[in-house]
């Protein structure tokens, strides 16, 4: 019995655009839209029908032209520096040299001799 091969679709691997809205911002642009449709509107019921529609219209544009803006930054936020950072390296790992003890070893070899020095004395 063999066994055949069936191709499997794996989708486009590409985002979804929309108007040219790619990924996340597509709902963006949909929120720009009704958040400037339902502030317009309160502004138009509250005050004049003309500032309202004036103010739909400008915060409409406002909102698409803050996600396009955003959209040019990339699908993820990321800070982007530009420069070339230079990291200093604090090592202080040496491996070929030992720890200078003289001053430390000639004290304890005094000590020592003296030690000797007061028992023969005591004797």
């Amino acid at each position: 019995m063999t066994h055949g091969r069936y191709p499997i679709y794996k989708g486009l691997q590409k985002p979804l655009i929309y108007r040219g809205f790619k990924g996340k911002f597509i709902y963006w642009g949909i929120g720009s839209l009704i958040g400037g449709l339902a502030i317009g509107g309160l502004i138009g019921a509250i005050t004049n029908l003309f500032l309202g529609g004036f103010a739909t219209l400008a915060l409409m544009g406002a909102g698409l032209a803050y996600t396009f803006m955003k959209q040019g930054d990339g699908l993820h936020d990321k800070t982007r520096h530009r420069g070339a950072f230079i990291h200093p390296a604090h090592l202080s790992i040496s491996y070929e040299t030992e720890p200078d003890l003289s001053g430390e070893l000639s004290s304890a070899i005094k000590n020592r001799q003296t030690d000797e020095n007061r028992e023969k004395d005591n004797l």
